[in-house]
């Protein structure tokens, strides 16, 4: 995916893939991960999801990654946050009290540079990657989280009635993709109201991936 693609996204703010509410899935089903308050949750493609502020006010602290830095900053905003920049390699770090955002590319972040976390949330990135990436993308999160578990939301449809993004990820691409670290348990399912952008029939879907 062309990251100049996102950037115009955010610029021309078409973002109606921001939610106005945290994601049910994630507030039915992130107690699974059994993570102790504090703990550090990382948010890859994070942009400024309201899953952010659930979790900060559920007591978690909260890192994301993120390559939209019009999304960073209305995060920070959006949460009353006045934050703290400075660079980190080819990334921006932006960071207040319990929230951290590293912007710029994902891929150029390293597990020394995220730093321990005990879970990961993914609701929007890996759907958000054309299949040509995800085997990447997975392996990568795998490596700089030390196989952290996780809480994944996903969706499956029609990939022929609508191009995606999201993209259709099947209960068979998610195995393909993390069977080799995780064990697989999908959580529960349910019909995406008045279908995926209005276009088509769709399923989310919570996986949680633990570790082997």
């Amino acid at each position: 995916m062309d990251p100049d693609f996102w950037q115009e996204k955010w610029q021309k703010r078409e973002i109606a893939f921001h939610q106005a509410a945290a994601n049910p899935l994630l507030v039915n089903h992130f107690s699974q991960l059994s993570i102790a308050p504090g703990a550090r949750v990382f948010l890859p493609l994070c942009g400024k999801s309201l899953d952010s502020h659930w979790l900060l006010a559920c007591g978690y602290r909260v890192v994301g990654a993120e390559l939209s830095e019009v999304a960073v900053k209305e995060l920070f905003a959006e949460l009353g946050l006045t934050p703290s920049v400075s660079t980190v390699g080819k990334l921006q770090h932006y960071s207040a009290d319990k929230l951290e955002v590293f912007v710029g590319d994902i891929f150029e972040l390293s597990e020394a540079t995220l730093g321990p976390v005990a879970a990961i949330y993914d609701r929007a990135a890996l759907v958000a990657l054309p299949d040509t990436m995800r085997q990447r993308y997975a392996q990568h999160l795998i490596t700089i989280s030390q196989g952290a578990p996780q809480l994944v939301i996903c969706f499956e449809y029609d990939q022929a009635q609508l191009a995606g993004p999201p993209f259709s990820v099947d209960s068979a691409e998610m195995h393909n993709l993390y069977s080799n670290a995780y064990h697989l348990n999908c959580l529960e399912q349910r019909e995406v109201p008045g279908g995926l952008k209005k276009k088509c029939q769709a399923t989310e879907l919570a996986w949680f991936l633990s570790k082997q």
